[in-house]
């Protein structure tokens, strides 16, 4: 690790650009970026034992049903089933105006959370053909959903998109979002310009719209003028789900996007369920009860000792070079969601597609037994794949900087099929490490096909070996707690795996990436507490470290942390 980094004048330069310019993306003043008090110890706890460590990040998510209790009761959730419903019930117009649609829009992981919302939704209407008609059944076109960056940035976090309210704008003008529409925009912070982007082009033509978020709303009003444009929109409904800071500071896929999901998905529950009332009777009658009743599952002793051994084992393979890969049908999108988010959260290799050759493989992936890759893209949301044609005169209008005009990202369909996430041989996965480990997510509903398909594909892998739960989780037409389960058990997972790595600093990111305006912010500020220095020289350490790091060569080689390299630089001064 360099220890004694010049700061160049550029470096200088970038920092001080950053601190006057971007004072709209800096973001410390938002509860959701602030160290939690209940899990303070977090580093020392997972130190202590694994199932300390487990205990502490379960307490951060015991915040979360005393807000949904509010919610629930709320004029607003109640609004929001009724537009829905009325979405729902709307006649079909003539060509060729679409249908009218319930549509999320969310970027990272809340942009992921849309696409499994509009999933869930489909899917309902694909396993419960049987049941019925044919006019039920095209509801299933009722529900979209809006991804920054597309769906590619499912798999692959795109860079900088999130910035520019342009490209939110363009995407639902593409999505044609106007009259009839309910708009339902998630944002984790309350502050992400690409989702407001699309909620005001949403609200100007003519959609019912709602934005859902996790912070103070008069904080955010107070501080951020995209915010308070769209919050004092009288053609915007607000959904304001605070319920404290992350378990991690600035860490939104967990509890932020977890709350997110767990009012979006019982909206539209309970919007179908009022549309087909013959399934009311499966849908919880109390959806705070349900959730608590989930919580005190993955809090049992069952739940605890599976998320336990299952931290020992991932734990176990990285810390000596070796990689993991889940084998997954149901739940394979819950899953592609942690693997995708590890990346940037905590600087490990991204997932990687074919035409990668020799960069360091992401340390868990997924592939799914059942399907080939083209298959399994079209499977897995129940819809083909919403990509962009992004070129260099879309990132020129957008305004980005001159790299991705140089070189725009590659997120089209064509680009998404390259990353082999269906049953195709994997040798990439197993040659040539230490440990290569297959492991099996066995989750309620799989089917006999799926359980034999699993073990022919993980016989290629030296250890095989499954995650499952072990305790009951409640049923419903949209699967809800199912899903919830997973997405639980996993950000638990993948963040006390990082955690007992030293990859968490307390409970700060101690590894972060630089991808968009708010994780710069979120490292100069991580520089700054831990290294006890003010947020300028913070901001030029981490860009010296940035440029630093950029000049070398990481092939084959995990590639560290700007916020690791500007503390050993800190600290090699003190």
């Amino acid at each position: 690790m360099k220890e004694h980094l010049e700061i160049t004048d550029a470096a200088r330069k970038r920092a001080r650009d950053f601190i006057d310019k971007e004072k709209q993306f800096q973001l410390g003043f938002l509860p959701t970026e602030q160290s939690n008090p209940i899990t303070a110890t977090l580093e020392e706890d997972f130190k202590r034992s694994t199932l300390a460590g487990v205990q502490c990040l379960q307490r951060g998510d015991r915040q979360m049903p005393i807000t949904m209790r509010h919610v629930f009761a709320s004029f607003e959730f109640a609004k929001l089933v009724d537009s829905m419903v009325a979405t729902l019930t709307a006649p079909v117009p003539r060509s060729p105006f679409p249908v009218p649609r319930i549509i999320f829009s969310g970027c990272g992981a809340t942009g992921r959370l849309s696409i499994l919302l509009e999933s869930m939704w489909r899917d309902f209407f694909y396993r419960r053909a049987a049941e019925l008609t044919d006019e039920e059944r095209a509801l299933a076109d009722r529900s979209a959903s809006i991804m920054t960056g597309g769906d590619f940035a499912l798999i692959r976090s795109v860079e900088f998109f999130e910035d520019f309210a342009e490209g939110g704008r363009r995407q639902a003008a593409a999505l044609n979002v106007g009259e009839g529409d309910t708009f339902v925009a998630i944002t984790e912070g309350g502050e992400t310009s690409s989702v407001l982007g699309s909620l005001k082009y949403a609200a100007e033509h003519g959609a019912r719209c709602f934005l859902v978020f996790n912070n103070p709303a008069d904080l955010l009003c107070k501080h951020l003028d995209r915010c308070r444009e769209a919050i004092d929109n009288p053609r915007v409904t607000v959904i304001d789900l605070y319920c404290g800071s992350m378990s991690v500071a600035g860490s939104t896929r967990m509890q932020a996007t977890s709350s997110e999901q767990v009012l979006c998905s019982c909206a539209l529950e309970a919007a179908l369920c009022r549309v087909l009332p013959r399934f009311a009777n499966e849908t919880a009658s109390d959806y705070t009860l349900a959730f608590e009743t989930l919580l005190a599952g993955l809090e049992s002793p069952e739940g605890r000792a599976g998320l336990v051994k299952a931290i020992e084992f991932e734990k176990g393979v990285y810390e000596v070079g070796g990689r993991i890969t889940y084998l997954a049908d149901k739940c394979m999108l819950d899953l592609f969601t942690d693997n995708t988010e590890r990346a940037p959260t905590f600087m490990i290799p991204p997932i990687r597609s074919s035409r990668e050759k020799g960069l360091a493989q992401s340390w868990a992936f997924v592939k799914n037994p059942l399907h080939s890759t083209e298959e399994c893209w079209s499977e897995m949301m129940r819809r083909h794949p919403r990509c962009l044609d992004f070129t260099a005169d879309d990132a020129r209008s957008l305004g980005m900087p001159q790299a991705f005009i140089d070189n725009p990202p590659a997120v089209k369909y064509s680009d998404l099929v390259t990353y082999m996430i269906g049953n195709e041989p994997a040798p990439e996965r197993i040659d040539g490490f230490s440990r290569a480990a297959a492991v099996v997510l066995r989750v309620p509903g799989e089917t006999a096909d799926f359980v034999e398909a699993a073990d022919r594909l993980a016989a290629a892998w030296p250890e095989k070996t499954e995650f499952r739960f072990d305790f009951p989780i409640t049923d419903s037409p949209l699967e809800i707690w199912k899903h919830l389960a997973v997405k639980l058990a996993f950000n638990c997972l993948s963040t006390g795996t990082m955690t007992a790595m030293g990859r968490v600093a307390g409970n700060w990111m101690s590894w972060v990436s630089m991808s968009n305006k708010k994780l710069i912010d979120r490292n100069i500020r991580l520089v700054a507490e831990l290294g006890r220095v003010g947020y300028e020289t913070a901001a030029e350490t981490v860009f010296a470290a940035q440029e630093w790091i950029a000049s070398q060569d990481w092939t084959q080689k995990d590639e560290p942390s700007p916020v690791q390299v500007a503390l050993g630089n800190i600290m090699a001064k003190l």
